[in-house]
């Protein structure tokens, strides 16, 4: 199963203000997400470090979901309360195991 994934790396010591702001109510939006879920990570060896992990279909509904204007307005907020850059690796998926069987073949 082909894909892409969208790793957007990022440090903050106001962590709890950026999840809250990724969890509003989906109500009221103009168009649907088109990704297929959200990882939030913290690095254990890096405190005030953090990495979310986008999982897209295509590069294609990446893009699509890039230019909501939700998106636009998520981003610009979360900057706000990083404490420097935020870093985005853009990956196409070459290969996938789940683990198990129906993941092997």
């Amino acid at each position: 199963m082909a894909g892409f994934v969208q790793i957007i790396e990022f440090n903050s010591s106001r962590i709890n203000e950026i999840v809250d702001l990724g969890r509003p109510a989906r109500t009221g939006e103009s168009s649907p997400a088109t990704f297929r879920r959200i990882i939030g990570a913290a690095d254990r060896d890096k405190p005030g470090h953090y990495f979310t992990i986008v999982d897209f279909d295509s590069y294609e509904s990446a893009m699509e979901n890039s230019n909501r204007p939700e998106t636009s307005d998520f981003a610009a907020k979360m900057a706000e309360l990083c404490d420097g850059p935020v870093t985005f690796h853009n990956l196409d998926i070459m290969w996938e195991d789940t683990g198990t069987d129906e993941g092997n073949g």
